[in-house]
This record gives structure tokens, sequence and C-alpha cells, in this order.
């Protein structure tokens, strides 16, 4: 079976295929870093559909989902986003913690597996 690899560096790919699954990595905001919740919520989400539409996929593939979040104080701001992202009737499994992410302008870091 063969590995297609998406923006690959030094360190990471941000998409990995095998098989019939696409796997993201953590996807941080760059445009909005520094900025609400909400619009990191809605920058990242933008990016996932660009990653998972170069991979062969879509938001209504979603497999499994891990958002990280700075303060899981934000956790309602963030969903305030989500929820109207998500496809409808396909939703994730998905877990959301509390973690401390690689730069403080980041507040929201989220991960997801999809179908191809």
């Amino acid at each position: 079976m063969t590995i297609q690899r998406f923006e690959t560096g030094p360190r990471m790919s941000q998409a990995v295929v095998h098989g019939d699954t696409v796997y993201l990595a953590g996807v941080v905001a760059s445009k909005t870093a520094g900025e609400s919740v909400t619009k990191q919520t809605q920058e990242i989400l933008s990016i996932i559909d660009g990653h998972l539409a170069k991979a062969g996929s879509d938001k209504s593939k979603l497999l499994s989902t891990t958002i990280y979040l700075s303060d899981i104080g934000t956790f309602a701001e963030m969903n305030a986003v989500w929820e109207p992202w998500v496809s409808a009737g396909n939703t994730p499994a998905r877990a959301t913690v509390e973690a401390k992410l690689a730069s403080p302008k980041n507040t929201v870091e989220i991960m997801v597996i999809a179908a191809k």
C-alpha cells in the first residue's frame, strides 16, 4: 500500500494518506494567532477543509478529532464555530482537552483523521 505525504517539511507532513485514511497534523492558526478563539477556530477549520480536499476527502468523512485548547474555559466559544462547520449526521469521535500549546499566541489546535 502506498503512502502519500502533503506539504512535507523536515519535521512533519501536514497530511498523510495511507490506503483510504487521511491523517492531518495538528492545525493551528497563523493569520489569526493571538486573536480570539472564534477567529482562530474559523481559520483552522478553513485550513482543515483545504488539507482534506488536497488529500481527496472532506469534513463529511471525519472519523476522529482531537481538539486542544490552551484554556478549557473557551470550550463553548470554540464549539460555537465547530458545530455549524461539522457535517450534520457525520460527526466524528472527538476528544477536547486543555493543553499548553507550542506558542502562547495559539489558543486552539485541531487534529483530524478522515476516510478518503
